[in-house]
This record gives C-alpha cells, sequence and structure tokens, in this order.
C-alpha cells in the first residue's frame, strides 16, 4: 500500500473542512453540462471552489478508495495562488492545506 494514501485523505478533509468554514461548500451540484467541461479547472463553467468540491475531492477520494495510482505531481497551490492573489488573506488556510496537498504527492511512495 501506498504510504502516502492515509496522509492525503486526511488531507482532503481538511480541504474540505476549510471549504465549508469559509461558506463555499454548496449543497446543491453544479449542472451535468457545468461539470463536463473539458477546460482545465472547469474556469469556463465553474468557480475554483466549485471546482475542489465537485471534480477534484471526489476523484482524489475515489483514487484513494480504489487503491488507483494516484498522480505524480500536482500543482493545486499553483493554481488557487493565482484564483485568489486578489484576497490571499481570505484563503491563507486553504492555500496551506493545498499546498500540503501537493507535497504529500510529490513525496515518494
Amino acid at each position: 500500500m501506498d504510504a502516502r494514501m492515509a496522509p492525503l485523505a486526511e488531507q482532503l478533509l481538511l480541504i474540505e473542512r476549510e471549504l465549508r468554514v469559509l461558506g463555499w461548500w454548496q449543497e446543491q451540484a453544479p449542472s451535468a453540462e457545468a461539470l463536463a467541461s473539458q477546460e482545465p479547472f472547469c474556469v469556463d463553467t465553474l468557480t475554483f471552489e466549485q471546482w475542489l468540491q465537485w471534480i477534484f475531492l471526489p476523484r482524489m477520494k475515489l483514487l484513494l478508495e480504489t487503491g488507483a495510482q494516484l498522480p505524480s505531481v500536482s500543482g493545486i497551490q499553483a493554481m488557487a495562488e493565482m484564483v485568489y492573489r486578489e484576497q490571499p488573506g481570505l484563503a491563507r488556510r486553504l492555500l496551506e492545506l493545498l499546498g500540503e496537498f501537493d507535497r504529500l504527492l510529490t513525496r515518494a511512495p
């Protein structure tokens, strides 16, 4: 078993929790069309927070639950820094959590 799995699962829970704390967690999913965007991070149809909640978190949880091979790189923090560059203080903790996710994922299994 990949030693990164438990720490990554915990990090995903922390990211979800922070989205809830910030009030960015949504009860209703975006439309199927919005979720089917072919653009990176669904930038044409979803906010970054929606992408985290409805695309990123479920996909990463599925990889962990099924024991699938994990990606060897992640740049999620860099994307978040671009999104929140005008309001870094507001998303400071979320940026930290995403950065730790990146570090955990790129650590050798």
